[in-house]
C-alpha cells in the first residue's frame, strides 16, 4: 500500500508547462534522466498523447484535446536530461489563449507585441530594421570616437613637437590636401608633398 502511495506521489510531482511561438506550441514535461526509448508520443490533428516510463518504473501519461488543430507530420519531440520537449506545428499563426479546449475559443491572429509574456527564446519577432539602425548608429559613433582620438593624438604631437615638427606637419598637410601628415622636416622641407588618397579613393580637388 505504501509503495502505491509513493508511486502516486512521484507521478503527481511531475509538472508540465507550455508556451507558443508564431508557428509552434511547445510543451515541456519536467522529467529527468528519462530514456528516449521509454517515451512514446502520438500526434493527431487535434490531440496529443504522451506516455513515458519513468526511471522509477512508473508510467506517466499526458493526453490533451487541443484548442486548435496542429500538423502532426511536422510535430516533433526531444528528450533532454532535465525534460521532454514536445513541439507541435500550428496550422495557422493563431494566438492560443489556452492549450486545451474544443475549439470554442475566439480566433485571434498571432501578434508578437501582445501583453502575454513568453520566454524570450520562444519567438524572434524583434524589429530588425530598428536593430540594424542602432548598430549603424553605434558604428558611426565608434568611427567618430576613433577620428577624435586620432585628432587628439595629432594635436598632442603638434603641441609637444619642435618648431621643425610643426613646420613639417603644417607643410605636409597643406600641400597634400590633408592626405599626408609628416613630422619629418628634413624630408618634407626639401620637396612638395604629393597628394596620397587611400587606395580605394580618388583625389578630386575642390
Amino acid at each position: 500500500k505504501n509503495k502505491t502511495t509513493e508511486q502516486h506521489s512521484s507521478v503527481s510531482k511531475i509538472k508540465y508547462d507550455w508556451y507558443q511561438t508564431e508557428s509552434q506550441v511547445i510543451i515541456t514535461v519536467m522529467v529527468k534522466n528519462i530514456d528516449k526509448s521509454d517515451v512514446r508520443i502520438e500526434f493527431s490533428d487535434s490531440e496529443l498523447s504522451a506516455l513515458m516510463k519513468l526511471p522509477t518504473g512508473e508510467d506517466y501519461s499526458l493526453k490533451c484535446v487541443l484548442l486548435h488543430p496542429i500538423v502532426p507530420e511536422q510535430s516533433t519531440f526531444k528528450v533532454l536530461s532535465t525534460k521532454v520537449e514536445i513541439k507541435m506545428k500550428k496550422t495557422e499563426a493563431l494566438r492560443w489563449e489556452k492549450l486545451e479546449g474544443e475549439g470554442e475559443s475566439t480566433l485571434k491572429h498571432f501578434t508578437p507585441d501582445s501583453s502575454l509574456k513568453y520566454p524570450s527564446s520562444s519567438h524572434y519577432t524583434k524589429n530588425w530594421d530598428k536593430l540594424v539602425g542602432e548598430i549603424k548608429e553605434e558604428e558611426k559613433t565608434e568611427k567618430l570616437e576613433g577620428d577624435a582620438a586620432l585628432q587628439q593624438l595629432f594635436q598632442q604631437i603638434y603641441c609637444d613637437g619642435s618648431d621643425e615638427v610643426k613646420r613639417a606637419m603644417n607643410k605636409s598637410f597643406m600641400e597634400s590636401g590633408g592626405t599626408v601628415l609628416s613630422t619629418n622636416w628634413s624630408d618634407v622641407g626639401k620637396r612638395k608633398v604629393e597628394v596620397k588618397p587611400p587606395d580605394d579613393m580618388e583625389w578630386k580637388p575642390l
